[in-house]
C-alpha cells in the first residue's frame, strides 16, 4: 500500500491530488446516504493492489472506505516540500545551487499557467541551458547513477538519465499527465548517418495521445523533435512511474519500481529531497 500511494504521490500534480480526494468525499458520503457503512468491510484484506485509479476507487466503494480515505487524505495534504529543496540545495552545494533552484522554482509557477507544448519547451530549455552533459564517473565517481533533480541541479551536471528525470518529474509538477511521460531508453547511432556504431541513451517523450508519435526532449539537441525525424534513436524501452513498455508494444509489461532497482531508489531519494 505504501508503494501504491508513493507512486501516486509523484505521478500527480496538486490539483490531480484535490481532485481525487473530492472524489473519494463524495464515494463516502454516497456510501452513507445508501446505508452501506458497515464495520464488517473495514477489514483489510491481504491483496495485491494494482496501481489503477478504477481500481481503487472500486475498492473505497466496496467498503474499504475510512482505511483508504485517510490514507488518501493524508496523501492529498502530502505536497512537495519546495522550501526543504531551496534550504538542502543551499547546504549541501553552496550559493549558486540555491540560485539555480530558486530559479527552477520560479519556472514550475509560470509554466503551470501555459499551454503544454510550452511547457515542454520552458523545461527542455532550461535544464538543457543549466546542466552540462558529463558522465557519471565525473559527477558520482559510479559507473552508473541515477540523480534527483535536485542532485542535478546541486550539481550542475548530469547525463542523460539525469535530465530526463529532471524534465519528468518538472513536467509533472506542472501539471502534464503523467500518461503523457515517458522516459525512453534508446540506442542513439554516433558518427553520422552510415555509421553502425551506436550508445545507450534517454530521452523524455511526450505522447500528446496514446496513439501519437511522441516528442522527444533531449539533451544533445536544443529543439523538440517528433521521434519520425530522430532517425539516429532506436527506442528499447520506456517507462514512467507507472509501467514499463517494450518498445512496439501498447500495454505496460511490468511494475517499473520492480524491474528498475535506480528508478525505484531514486523515487526514495526524491522523497527525501522533498518531493
Amino acid at each position: 500500500m505504501y508503494l501504491l500511494v508513493r507512486k501516486i504521490t509523484i505521478g500527480s500534480g496538486v490539483f490531480a491530488r484535490k481532485q481525487f480526494v473530492c472524489e473519494i468525499i463524495i464515494s463516502l458520503q454516497n456510501e452513507l446516504r445508501r446505508g452501506c457503512f458497515d464495520s464488517n468491510k473495514l477489514q483489510l484484506k491481504a491483496m495485491s493492489i494494482k496501481e489503477n485509479y478504477r481500481f481503487f476507487l472500486a475498492w473505497l466503494r466496496r467498503g474499504r472506505i475510512v482505511f483508504f480515505c485517510l490514507l488518501a487524505l493524508q496523501w492529498a495534504i502530502a505536497e512537495p516540500d519546495m522550501d526543504k529543496m531551496q534550504n538542502l540545495a543551499s547546504q549541501r552545494y553552496g550559493a549558486k545551487a540555491a540560485d539555480t533552484v530558486s530559479a527552477w522554482r520560479k519556472m514550475l509557477d509560470e509554466g503551470r499557467k501555459l499551454e503544454e507544448s510550452e511547457k515542454l519547451a520552458l523545461v527542455n530549455t532550461f535544464f538543457n541551458r543549466r546542466v552540462l552533459f558529463e558522465n557519471d564517473i565525473v559527477v558520482w565517481q559510479q559507473n552508473d547513477y541515477w540523480a534527483t533533480p535536485l542532485e542535478t541541479m546541486g550539481r550542475g551536471a548530469g547525463d542523460c538519465e539525469d535530465f530526463a528525470i529532471a524534465k519528468y518529474t518538472s513536467l509533472l509538477l506542472m501539471g502534464v499527465p503523467n500518461d503523457k511521460l515517458r522516459m525512453i531508453y534508446v540506442r542513439a547511432r554516433i558518427g553520422g548517418a552510415g555509421s553502425t556504431r551506436s550508445e545507450a541513451h534517454m530521452v523524455l517523450g511526450y505522447y500528446a495521445a496514446p496513439t501519437e508519435e511522441p516528442m522527444i526532449l533531449d539533451n544533445l539537441i536544443g529543439n523538440i523533435r517528433p521521434a519520425t525525424s530522430r532517425t539516429d534513436l532506436a527506442p528499447v524501452f520506456s517507462f514512467n512511474n507507472s509501467g514499463l513498455w517494450v518498445a512496439g508494444t501498447t500495454a505496460p509489461a511490468a511494475d517499473p519500481t520492480a524491474r528498475l532497482s535506480r528508478w525505484r531508489d531514486v523515487l526514495e531519494r526524491m522523497r527525501q529531497d522533498g518531493l
